[in-house]
């Protein structure tokens, strides 16, 4: 019987590996469902390149919405969102942010949330965009936020999407080094990357439907690059680590929607808090509230049972309330 068990165990993992081809770091063999355009600037020293997509409506109501993507995804994930926002007759942008997706990902660079938004604001000012609502989901989040307190004036409406950094980790956790964070990234492999979706994000469970969400994530632990993307992670999840975003919440002078799948339990650093803290971590139930509570004309849309990717596990609830958002 043991021996029946571990053989399909290892037949699962298999079948996982074999789902996912292996991805350089640009995502050269990775297509996005609308044509993807580069943005060159130099920053730092260095010749970069941002990615994004720009989808124009059919019928244009004059307005323009910027998606922000998370951690451990790219613009890709935004299709159903962007679709849906074209129709309405948004122009929608979906950068890649850089050190993301398909966008170049130095990593002699000062990764923070300043230099991000500053990079998309110079992709705004390229297109000549001027006023935009920012639409960010977990560390997309965390931007968007740090966005409309940077850059006030070219805000119309924010949502956050379960944003990450409702709490500050490192009073909670210790700190992790990078190259110890390095190190764990290189130990990763596709049913680890699933596994850990699994449980953060769909409590414990997983559809295949969500199995594009692995893609990126999985075929990076299989690439040649692979070694530069564990860094690319270790060195961008120190960024969200040491610069939380929670303590200026007050200071967002624009509308703001939050919709909160309040199942989530995304928490950085949990894994490595006592059992008594880690309990206490990525209460979306909780926090998503205390967010609305801290930041000034905020409507909240609580998703009972829903985790990490309301867009994705709730859509038709999501929709209705971004939509209606955005169009008052």
């Amino acid at each position: 019987m043991k021996a029946t068990l571990l053989l399909s165990a290892c037949l699962a993992v298999t079948a996982v590996a074999q789902d996912f081809p292996a991805l350089d770091q640009r995502l050269t063999n990775y297509d996005y469902p609308f044509e993807v355009q580069m943005h060159a600037f130099a920053s730092q020293g260095q010749d970069l390149e941002m990615a994004y997509m720009d989808v124009k409506p059919e019928s244009p109501n004059g307005k323009a919405v910027l998606l922000l993507h998370g951690k451990n995804f790219s613009g890709a994930y935004w299709e159903k969102t962007a679709n849906l926002l074209a129709k309405e007759g948004f122009r929608v942008i979906i950068p890649d942010q850089i050190g993301f997706g398909k966008s170049s990902k130095p990593l002699a660079f000062q990764y923070s949330f300043q230099e991000l938004c500053t990079d998309t604001k110079g992709l705004l000012d390229e297109l000549q965009i001027p006023g935009v609502s920012v639409v960010g989901h977990s560390m997309g989040g965390m931007v968007a936020t740090r966005f409309v307190l940077m850059f006030p004036e070219r805000c119309e409406k924010l949502v956050l999407a379960n944003p990450i950094g409702l709490e500050d980790w490192k009073r909670m956790v210790p700190y992790q080094p990078i190259e110890e964070a390095v190190a764990a990234e290189m130990k990763k492999d596709p049913e680890a990357v699933k596994s850990y979706m699994s449980q953060a994000y769909f409590d414990g469970k997983w559809d295949e439907a969500w199995n594009d969400l692995l893609a990126i994530q999985a075929g990076w632990t299989k690439g040649a690059d692979k070694e530069h993307m564990a860094r690319i992670s270790a060195i961008t999840a120190d960024m969200i680590f040491t610069q939380p975003v929670l303590y200026e919440f007050p200071d967002i002078t624009v509308p703001t929607l939050l919709i909160i799948g309040e199942r989530d339990r995304t928490a950085i650093g949990k894994n490595r808090a006592d059992a008594k803290t880690a309990e206490k971590m990525g209460l979306y139930d909780r926090l998503g509230q205390k967010t609305a509570n801290a930041i000034p004309n905020s409507t909240y849309v609580a998703l009972p049972g829903i985790g990490h990717v309301p867009q994705v596990e709730a859509f038709p609830q999501y929709a209705k309330a971004l939509v209606g958002f955005l169009e008052k």
